[in-house]
Order: structure tokens, then C-alpha cells, then sequence
């Protein structure tokens, strides 16, 4: 799946010249947490985040707050230079960054010009809809060996028992090269005779779990 496909293109910018008190302002307003930082030309040149005006506002807690310190530029407390990606861009590229630099937002750029923002949430909610776990269904982990048509010959006794999968997921089994764990969801409320007949074909079913089915 591309950055472009989950970006909004709807965004929230303003000036390097412009005060904090005015990133607040738009903070508040458009109930967001991130502001990229644009020239006259739509280039990014920073990024300010709830955050970085937090710990630049005068605490509520003080009798006596510098109220001119919201009146500086931004630019004082922007983060800059930013990281930014490419609307071809694959989202897995996006969750390696926010990991990686421990961000929460990136802006998309092309031909240097900001045409999209992807924050944390948008790409959580993405994630959630490609595991399937908005429909109703049933999670089933097969631990397997990792090798070649493994994965087909799991899928055809579900799709023998005319069941449909909503999702696949492959990670590997405790950090091992050998063995496997496929996740699959499949669109049935009642998994026990699927989950048996995986037993019966030799896999190893560890999710669900449930005591007293048939081994």
C-alpha cells in the first residue's frame, strides 16, 4: 500500500515568521498535534508539534507568565531539517520511520512541494483495516515450517471448506528462520472444524487454544 493511498491532503501549515501563539491558535482549532512549517512556496522548512509549543508556553502554574514568549517566531522552536516521504512511498517506509526516529507525523512531499501529511493514527487505522479486525470473523495462528508452498497448502483446506479469508499475516516463530506463524483471518463466527481439520492435516494450531480439542 502507497503513502498516497492513506495521506490527507487537507493540511493545516503555517510561517516560519509567524508567532507560537498563532500555531497554538491552529492547534486548538483543528483539534491536531502537527504543523508543517512552509515558505512562500509550499516547501517545507520545519515542523512544530504540540509538544514543542508546550514546552515553549509559560506554565499555567506560574503567578508572574512571560506572556511574550508566545509572540516569538516560530521558527525559534521548529524542528528542522525534516523528514519527509514521497507519495510512492510504501507505508511499511512510513512505520519504519516512526519507529526508528520516535515521530508521530511526516509530511509528503513532490518536486519539493507538501501535498499530503501521515500522522501515527492514519497509519494505525490502516493497519487495523488490513488485518480484517473490522469484520466479523475468527483469528486463527498456524505455526508452520518455513518452506516453499507451505502457505497454499493452508490456504486450499480453507478454501476446500468454501470459508473466505479476510487476511494473511507471516511473522516468524520466536526470532527462528525455520519455522513460521501464519495469521489468518477468515470470515466465520465458528472456526473449531476448520481448526481441527488443519490438526488433522498436521499443522499445528496455537491460536485459539482451547482445552479439550481434538490434537
Amino acid at each position: 500500500m502507497l503513502v498516497e493511498e492513506i495521506m490527507s491532503e487537507s493540511i493545516v501549515t503555517i510561517n516560519s515568521n509567524d508567532c507560537i501563539e498563532e500555531a497554538l491558535e491552529l492547534l486548538n482549532k483543528h483539534k491536531i498535534r502537527h504543523i508543517p512549517v512552509v515558505s512562500e512556496n509550499e516547501q517545507v522548512v520545519g515542523i512544530l508539534s504540540d509538544r514543542d509549543i508546550r514546552d515553549a508556553a509559560p506554565s499555567i502554574l506560574e503567578e508572574t507568565q512571560n506572556r511574550q514568549i508566545l509572540q516569538h517566531e516560530v521558527s525559534s522552536i521548529m524542528t528542522t531539517p525534516v523528514i519527509t516521504v514521497h507519495p510512492l512511498d510504501f507505508i511499511e517506509d512510513i512505520a519504519t520511520i516512526f519507529y526508528e526516529h520516535e515521530i508521530a507525523c511526516v509530511p509528503v512531499t513532490k518536486n519539493n512541494q507538501l501535498v499530503g501529511i501521515v500522522t501515527e493514527k492514519d497509519l494505525l487505522y490502516r493497519l487495523i483495516q488490513l488485518t480484517g479486525i473490522h469484520e466479523q470473523s475468527s483469528q486463527i495462528e498456524v505455526k508452520v515450517p518455513n518452506k516453499v508452498g507451505v502457505l497454499p497448502n493452508v490456504t486450499k483446506i480453507i478454501s476446500d471448506r468454501n470459508t473466505n479469508i479476510s487476511s494473511v499475516f507471516i511473522y516468524p516463530y520466536q526470532d527462528s528462520y525455520h519455522e513460521k506463524i501464519i495469521v489468518l483471518r477468515i470470515q466465520t463466527m465458528n472456526p473449531m472444524p476448520l481448526i481441527d481439520e488443519l490438526k488433522q492435516h498436521g499443522y499445528e494450531v496455537i491460536w485459539p487454544n482451547i482445552p479439550g480439542l481434538s490434537k
